[in-house]
């Protein structure tokens, strides 16, 4: 989107007939004061699991662009926070001048998801990891303490198994008082084959757990436990510089779509592993990828669907092909090597009419689909997808006309402020509302996207979430009209 250049955030605001909320804001946490909490809070463990992700990035980038291609690592981020904008610098740093700010933000609640944070709960070593999650929750409390009003942080929640993932949940909701969670989606897991016949590689490959379908363990545990205290989960999973994003000389290479490509892998698997079937009243949120591809994973699920469905696989059975019929059409066209191969029947059973072992040859069957109906229902209503105010395929979601059944996605204005594509943290609102200017959203969608998305997605799980704060009497408005 281009510059708006014309409305600041607070005239803007003013101007709205509604709140703003920020699904996800981001602060940059300090990493002296952090070391010293941190050995404080969880000891030499807290320590030693934050001295070893802090110096993943910077080793990174102490290797030469050949080196890095020699050892298949890819290039990081440099020069990621800002530095010009030092007032937007401290607003990152301190969450009491981030709380002061939001109205010259044009913000009236945020919810703060971590920087450095974003990766402990993926850190292998459980016990570093055990470590550095529960310090780095206590941290994250005691800095935010006293601004709940208007500003509150998001808990970091390691899901390698689900009995840890319960325990963090537990501690963070019940001793801490968070609201927010964020848990992991990508878990990196040993290959077991390898792990069994080459224990000398096997560290060295590494499949992703995306915990929703085909994981090693079973998640639904966490999922019951999300509901019982009342949480929504959300996912900042990210596939920067593995796989098809691991160019070690181009850090935008990496960096494009690869929260996307994260949370349509999660939500792919929530979906086809029947977690929204089972879990009808938990909402999910996957954050900083935008919503364009959830457009297109829900478009895609449905077309095959319609392709691969019970009925559907019969136009493709092996047992359902005419030979006799085939032959008679490939002795009149055919050359005739065709028509003695044909007369064989070689070929014609692509596969060997295999099927790969599976019990049950619908790859619906875990989802509860009978008609595209069970689709848009176990789907759209279920996922939340976060949004920044550069992205303009932000009005995909609204677009009712280009989306199966009509359907519309559920955005959440998501800020993103203290990274780098935030040059400015005060132009962030007025970006978001160009959508509106150029015509490509209404105010009533604007309205969705900037608040009424975000009440739904917390409050509709906990109907509480947003008493004391400061939009509290415009979120219970929302959730009483939508439950009448």
């Amino acid at each position: 989107m281009t510059d708006n250049g014309h409305l600041d955030a607070r005239t803007l605001h003013g101007r709205l007939n509604h709140p703003v909320i920020d699904a996800d804001g981001h602060w940059l946490e300090y990493g002296p004061v952090m070391r010293e909490e941190f050995r404080r809070i969880g000891g030499e463990a807290a320590v030693e699991g934050l001295a070893l992700a802090s110096q993943r990035v910077p080793n990174s980038l102490k290797m030469s662009v050949a080196e890095r291609a020699r050892r298949r690592v890819g290039q990081e981020a440099f020069w990621s926070s800002p530095c010009e904008n030092v007032l937007d610098r401290a607003t990152a740093m301190m969450p009491r001048l981030m709380y002061e700010r939001l109205d010259d933000l044009g913000i009236d609640f945020s919810v703060v998801y971590p920087t450095a944070g974003l990766s402990y709960h993926r850190m292998q070593d459980t016990r570093l990891r055990r470590a550095i999650c529960r310090a780095y929750n206590v941290f994250a409390a005691d800095q935010f303490r006293g601004l709940e009003d208007r500003v509150i942080p998001a808990a970091i929640i390691p899901m390698y198994t689900p009995e840890e993932a319960i325990e963090e949940i537990e501690f963070a909701a019940t001793q801490l008082g968070y609201k927010v969670i964020m848990v992991g989606g990508m878990m990196r897991r040993p290959v077991p084959a390898l792990a069994e016949e080459r224990p000398d590689a096997a560290s060295l490959v590494e499949w992703y757990d995306v915990v929703g379908l085909d994981s090693p363990h079973d998640y639904d545990p966490v999922w019951r436990k999300c509901q019982e205290l009342k949480l929504a989960p959300s996912f900042h999973n990210g596939a920067r510089s593995i796989l098809l994003r691991n160019s070690p000389s181009n850090f935008c290479y990496n960096h494009i779509g690869h929260f996307a490509s994260a949370g349509h892998a999660v939500a792919k698997a929530l979906f086809f592993g029947g977690v929204t079937r089972r879990f009808p009243d938990l909402n999910f949120a996957f954050l900083e990828g935008g919503v364009g591809w959830a457009c297109m994973l829900y478009a895609d699920l449905i077309g095959h669907w319609e392709k691969r469905n019970p009925e559907g696989l019969e136009n493709t059975k092996p047992g359902n092909l005419d030979r006799a019929r085939l032959l008679d059409l490939a002795t009149k066209y055919g050359r005739e090597a065709v028509v003695d191969l044909v007369r064989r029947g070689e070929g014609l059973d692509d596969n060997g009419d295999g099927t790969g072992g599976v019990a049950d040859l619908d790859d619906y069957s875990r989802c509860g689909i009978g008609s595209k109906q069970d689709l848009l229902d176990r789907f759209a209503p279920r996922f939340y997808f976060g949004c920044e105010a550069d992205d303009p395929t932000n009005a995909w979601a609204f677009n009712r006309k280009m989306s199966p059944m009509g359907a519309r996605l559920n955005t959440l204005f998501s800020s993103d402020i203290g990274h780098f594509d935030v040059p400015d943290m005060a132009g962030v609102v007025p970006e978001a509302y160009e959508m509106v200017e150029h015509g490509l959203i209404t105010d009533d969608d604007f309205r969705d996207f900037m608040f009424e998305n975000a009440v739904r997605f917390w409050g509709e799980v906990n109907p509480d979430f947003f008493k004391g704060t400061a939009v509290e009497k415009a979120a219970a408005e929302v959730l009483t009209r939508r439950a009448r």
